[in-house]
């Protein structure tokens, strides 16, 4: 059996990745902030396959060592991680000349550094395995900055960059990338605006399209998985 490691797992993309993989019957590490909504997700889980073993962990994956323990906790209660899932990240809607003084550092620790430290974590192990599979949630902005999110573009600029080297670094092992483009997407960084969920990507969108991505034979990969509202971007 398979065991996937996932970030910021309790809501939006990371839930709807999380369930999928679930169903798909991977045993999963979990994290997230909240230990009352960690604890009732893993419960949640365990309903949907009860034969799968689910590891949770609270952590602020903003901090290095957080994410480290994660990391090691996940390999401690599953064993080798096979799949690793980028999935935490924040959203801070300002132009650059108008960030606070925290800013940089705030979008830095959350949407670049935890990717780059699992990927140090266990990229040498999955070398050593010639397998395994790193999806990288990204984001349109990833591609076309968004004016109004100056920094949050840059540090998905820089996590889409990451990828690129990951894939480059590991595809002659056997060891799969992709990238995860999704323009916008009904998550809680919408909450309180008013919307017409119609006209957006759904987060069960995004989680269909990694499982088709990671059920493909063992020569084939997807680079990037880009996916745009039918409607436009808002």
């Amino acid at each position: 059996m398979k065991n996937a490691i996932i970030t910021g797992a309790t809501r939006g993309m990371g839930r709807a990745i999380a369930i999928a993989f679930a169903k798909e019957g991977l045993n999963l590490a979990i994290c997230a902030r909240n230990a009352d909504e960690l604890d009732k997700f893993r419960q949640e889980l365990q309903q949907i396959n009860p034969a799968i073993k689910i590891s949770v962990k609270v952590a602020n994956v903003s901090v290095k060592q957080q994410v480290l323990d994660f990391a090691a906790h996940a390999e401690q209660q599953l064993g080798p991680i096979n799949v690793i899932v980028n999935n935490a990240g924040i959203y801070i809607p300002t132009s650059i000349l108008n960030d606070d003084d925290t800013t940089f550092d705030k979008l830095m620790a959350t949407n670049l550094m935890p990717a780059y430290e699992l990927y140090r974590f266990f990229g040498k192990k999955l070398i050593a395995a010639q397998q395994g599979h790193i999806f990288n949630i990204c984001s349109s902005a990833s591609v076309n900055p968004v004016v109004e999110a100056g920094m949050y573009s840059v540090t998905k600029f820089a996590l889409l960059g990451l990828n690129k080297v990951m894939r480059l670094e590991l595809q002659q092992y056997g060891v799969k990338v992709t990238a995860v483009i999704p323009g916008s997407t009904l998550t809680s960084s919408w909450d309180g605006v008013e919307v017409d969920s119609a006209k957006f990507i759904m987060p069960d969108d995004i989680a269909s399209s990694i499982i088709n991505a990671y059920r493909l034979s063992p020569g084939a990969n997807v680079e990037e998985i880009t996916i745009k509202p039918a409607f436009g971007q808002l």
